[in-house]
């Protein structure tokens, strides 16, 4: 039986969203028939690029079309806010790009007015659907690792001294932590079921105002912790280690998730290895697509409670650092 169609809309015809318009293609039952952004001539580019039917220069006139069901947005983090919620206030079903927003009380503001619409929300953490992190996920469920110890996670890359770039202009919300440091805290947060109990923190601050690099200790219940490190001027091995008392799973390159190794004592290493041929991002697609069908407002892999807890830990270490954006409060 054919999966009920779901017509997709694209908000932000830049570079992201292009990976997810390919990817779109993989995921049984999508159709994407429209596309929006400030210019009208770049969406209308898009929309040829990707064979795409309608393209608008606004976020008012895509969230006006009647036959799209949901919306991912791929703009810049400083204006998911006003975004997201011009589209809920239009009715529209929501996939948002991480750093979902700029801050928490962005975050919780977009939560509210999604509950009160009851429209479908949900952070694109794109890495949590990937089929070797779900098996990682089932590992732990499983208690193949033992309790859970101590995670390592890293995600650097180096782009140069390149101060115009968007990733380090604090204007356009830039720094490692929301662009880079967004899936070591996520993932964090996936493994250990929640906040820290206590963060501490050191960053390297640059010349534009924003963090380069960063190194964060978090502390939770019983002596557990997770070691995170990330940045945007160093090229780094971006890979996941959690620690058990009764073995390891190490996952390379974890956010990309193309494979992950299961480490167990007194057992011979197992191992999954995901040969897609595509990015992924069809996955969390393919998440939001149920949701809607079974009228779900929300995905239990990434919730919106846990979206929120996520933005308070990253307010929380910009504050150590004494690090602010235009659009804190």
């Amino acid at each position: 039986m054919s999966l009920k169609p779901i017509k997709w809309g694209i908000l932000g015809p830049g570079g992201i969203s292009s990976k997810f318009a390919k990817d779109l293609a993989y995921a049984e039952g999508a159709e994407l028939v429209a596309v929006g952004g400030r210019s009208l001539e770049k969406a209308e580019s898009f929309a040829k690029q990707f064979n795409i039917p309608r393209a608008y220069g606004s976020v008012d006139e895509l969230a006006s079309d009647a036959e799209i069901d949901i919306v991912y947005v791929g703009t810049l983090h400083p204006i998911h806010k006003e975004n997201v919620l011009a589209l809920l206030r239009a009715g529209k079903a929501v996939l948002c790009e991480k750093p979902f927003t700029m801050n928490a009380a962005e975050a919780k503001e977009i939560i509210e007015l999604a509950r009160e619409k009851q429209v479908f929300l949900m952070e694109a953490m794109w890495t949590r659907f990937l089929p070797p992190v779900r098996k990682v996920r089932e590992w732990i469920a499983d208690d193949k690792i033992g309790e859970i110890r101590m995670l390592k996670a890293d995600f650097g890359f180096d782009i140069g001294w390149a101060p115009e770039s968007r990733l380090l202009d604090p204007q356009l919300g830039g720094g490692a932590l929301l662009d880079a440091g967004i899936y070591p805290v996520s993932f964090a947060s996936m493994i250990f079921g929640g906040a820290p109990a206590n963060i501490m923190s050191s960053a390297r601050i640059g010349e534009t105002g924003v963090d380069e690099q960063f190194s964060l200790l978090f502390e939770y219940e019983g002596g557990r912790t997770a070691a995170l490190n990330g940045a945007v001027q160093l090229g780094m091995v971006n890979d996941a280690y959690i620690y058990g008392t009764k073995g390891y799973i190490h996952i390379p390159n974890f956010l990309f998730g193309k494979s992950a190794s299961l480490h167990a004592k007194d057992a011979e290493p197992e191992s999954i290895v995901d040969d897609r041929q595509f990015a992924g991002y069809a996955f969390e697609a393919e998440e939001a697509m149920n949701a809607l069908r079974e009228g779900r407002l929300e995905s239990s892999v990434i919730p919106l409670d846990e979206t929120l807890a996520i933005m308070n830990t990253l307010d929380t270490i910009r504050k150590q650092w004494g690090l602010r954006y235009p659009s804190d409060v």
